[in-house]
């Protein structure tokens, strides 16, 4: 196992809480929408910097066409994401919306893998994996107790 390819998601997982944390904030002052507009404001001004001025970028451009028609969409479903984080964190809490969050990715990424669903390859779905998400529930169930 490459643990420094872990490394990455964890730190992303880490950013989201604090992301969202912050992001939430932001909603109280300016509100959801604008706080979600600003975000991406934000973000595609560093991506630009970064692709056309630092020049870091691999892709190739040239390859536009081919991208599936999905993929155009998850720059909508960014929106819906961060909207729903920045709400959810800013009502409930960093830690309740967070769960929630997490058990709602790790059951729909094992579905994505089941299916083989977006260019993922096919995977079988085990016991061990059922049981594992219904443990990760159960978990939820406990933390969010009061």
């Amino acid at each position: 196992m490459n643990w420094l390819l872990l490394g990455l998601p964890c730190l992303a997982g880490l950013l989201m809480a604090v992301q969202g944390s912050i992001n939430g904030q932001v909603s109280k002052y300016i509100g959801a929408l604008e706080g979600n507009f600003l975000m991406h404001l934000i973000g595609l001004a560093a991506i630009f910097v970064l692709l056309f001025v630092v020049r870091i970028g691999d892709g190739d451009w040239s390859r536009l066409r081919e991208i599936p028609w999905y993929g155009y969409c998850s720059g909508l479903i960014n929106v819906v994401i961060i909207y729903g984080v920045m709400v959810s964190i800013a009502r409930l809490g960093a830690a309740p919306a967070t769960t929630a969050i997490i058990v709602g990715q790790v059951t729909t990424a094992a579905l994505l893998d089941w299916l083989g669903l977006f260019g993922l390859e096919k995977t079988q779905f085990s016991i061990w994996q059922g049981a594992g998400i219904v443990l990760l529930g159960l978990g939820a169930r406990l933390l969010l107790a009061k």
